[in-house]
């Protein structure tokens, strides 16, 4: 039995609690909230303050919340207090939270898997146009994101999508978030295995079940049978990557420990081979440790990440086996190199049943109500009642004809999705920005669709895969650290001295392709303004000096400071 504040006896293994309080790891007895945030948790579990908001305050309003909730529990259901407009990065460090918080809400609708059908989707798109001010964003962890959400409609919002199966729980909070999946799970012709079942094993048996909703931080997990390694498995806290066997055929490779924020650390494999219906075991095992020796002292060393580190690999697997699955695991192989550069699953491929899907780019995610209802029209128009979102803030038609393919395209690229984007609308990302986001410094998504006009226009014969991930604080929400151009947003002085939006400038990050953390060159900070001519500046210099097939990442590691500058 897992050990709990509530049964301390269940600690395994035990041993006597000294004065010393460690790391505040429940496995060792220590039971006592060692910062707020414990402290909230320990006082009342966040999946209760659903009947608050149903029953309290969202008929008494706002100003009703208790801070407890507002700042920390209604995480726990997929809100967040938006930011106040008006507010520059400047005060995002200085002022207090009650300053800061609008009385309006962000809400993540989670997306298990990436998997949607057009009733849901059209679902999503009529609160996005009710609720939302229109907003619906989505996420680069396959989720849609609302703003502007105000308390008095959020049961109202609960009971329409759950009407038609989809859910905000634990879509944020110290809770286990999103398990993203492949969004070609089941169709793709190159498909090692599929972990659709998994993820539904998952969802059944974890995502709102009060022994893992209070976690140190949040667990972040990710399943994919694919060889195109599209779910970013290398920062997950765990993930399941589709490898064959030698002797047990088709199966999954088990990485944990992966993160990035401001300490970045590449996932570690454990080393097995686990199959099919072993997956929700093992997660439930992998999400057990976390719970019981997960760090609670400090929150910036509370993900697993941090654990891993400390224990690494083989006393990790040794823990998981030995405490929490009772068996030992089959050794088995790790999972080959992509061949391919993108890994998006943007263009027009066939299925493995002989139908198509159609992988469409919007800009850096940023979609609408009224955009996502046509998407869901386009859909049934054309044969399907399923579509797809995907780690890179993009989307997928699934089961298409082959002869309305073309008219499916047409269709995408009249709503500006393009379904055969430039290298630079189909690259960049960006987070939330300081549109919404409390803790951003800097403007990120009218940055960012400005930059993929900027580089159409000024080098469009560029047709390289770059990815250029713009985030508005240290945070990495937009995966800076692993990205070919990664932009950190913070304040920077002009040529005049004034203090303005910029960001700091990390490069030839990459996953899957020798996965690695990007190169920061010393002092190389460029303002918000002199973004473009910047990328415009490097990328021009790639071209000239890159061997032949020499990719981005490569060339930036041997670069001079002054071609990077």
């Amino acid at each position: 039995m897992a050990a709990t504040p509530e049964n301390p006896a269940a600690a395994a293994p035990r041993r006597k609690v000294s004065r010393h309080r460690g790391e505040g790891q429940w496995a060792a007895g220590h039971f006592t909230p060692l910062n707020g945030n414990e402290q909230f948790k320990k006082d009342d579990d966040g999946l209760n303050v659903r009947t608050r908001i149903e029953t309290i305050y969202s008929k008494r309003g706002f100003d009703s919340i208790d801070p407890n909730d507002l700042r920390g529990r209604m995480r726990w259901w997929g809100l967040y207090t938006q930011r106040k407009p008006g507010i520059d990065g400047g005060k995002t460090a200085i002022l207090e939270p009650e300053e800061l918080d609008d009385k309006y809400f962000m809400l993540r609708v989670r997306i298990d898997g990436g998997r949607l059908t057009t009733a849901q989707l059209r679902v999503i798109a009529e609160i996005s146009q009710e609720f939302a001010r229109g907003t619906a964003d989505l996420t680069d962890r396959q989720n849609v994101q609302y703003h502007w959400i105000r308390i008095e409609d959020v049961p109202e919002i609960w009971e329409r999508l759950e009407a038609v199966g989809l859910s905000t729980t634990e879509a944020c909070g110290d809770t286990p978030r999103v398990v993203i999946g492949s969004p070609v799970a089941g169709i793709a012709e190159d498909e090692i295995i599929d972990g659709s079942p998994a993820i539904e094993e998952i969802q059944r048996r974890i995502i709102g079940d009060k022994a893992f909703s209070n976690l140190p931080r949040k667990f972040k997990s990710a399943i994919s049978g694919s060889p195109l390694l599209d779910v970013a498995h290398e920062i997950n806290d765990v993930a399941f990557v589709g490898v064959v066997h030698p002797e047990h055929g088709p199966g999954f490779d088990v990485w944990v420990g992966g993160g990035l924020s401001t300490n970045p650390k590449i996932g570690v494999r454990l080393g097995t081979w686990v199959a099919l219906d072993e997956v929700a075991d093992v997660y439930e095992g992998v999400i057990s440790i976390f719970r019981d020796y997960g760090y609670r002292r400090l929150r910036t060393r509370a993900r697993l990440k941090f654990l891993v580190a400390d224990w690494g690999a083989e006393k990790f697997r040794q823990v998981l086996e030995d405490e929490y699955l009772g068996r030992k695991l089959s050794d088995g192989p790790a999972p080959a190199q992509p061949v391919e550069r993108w890994r998006d699953h943007v263009g027009v491929h066939r299925q493995n049943d002989g139908l198509f899907y159609v992988g469409f780019a919007p800009r850096v995610g940023r979609v609408d109500g009224a955009t996502l209802a046509k998407i869901a029209d386009l859909a049934e128009a054309h044969g399907s009642g399923r579509v797809r979102t995907t780690v890179e803030q993009k989307m997928i038609v699934l089961d298409v004809e082959q002869d309305r393919v073309e008219s499916l395209v047409e269709g995408l690229e009249a709503l500006d999705l393009r379904v055969t984007p430039s290298p630079f609308r189909r690259g960049t990302m960006a987070c939330t920005g300081i549109e919404y986001c409390k803790l951003a410094i800097v403007e990120t998504k009218a940055r960012g669709s400005q930059l993929i006009d900027e580089l159409e226009r000024r080098i469009p014969e560029f047709d390289e895969p770059i990815t250029i991930n713009i985030n508005g604080c240290p945070n990495a929400c937009a995966r800076i650290q692993v990205a070919d151009i990664g932009l950190k947003g913070q304040l920077v002085l002009n040529d005049e001295g004034e203090q303005v939006e910029g960001f700091q400038v990390h490069l030839g990050g990459a996953l899957g392709l020798e996965a690695g953390f990007g190169r920061k060159v010393r002092g190389l900070k460029v303002t918000s303004a002199e973004l473009p001519d910047y990328v415009e500046r490097v990328l021009k210099r790639f071209q000239e000096e890159r061997e032949d097939g020499e990719r981005f990442a490569v060339w930036t590691a041997r670069a001079s400071e002054e071609a990077l500058s």
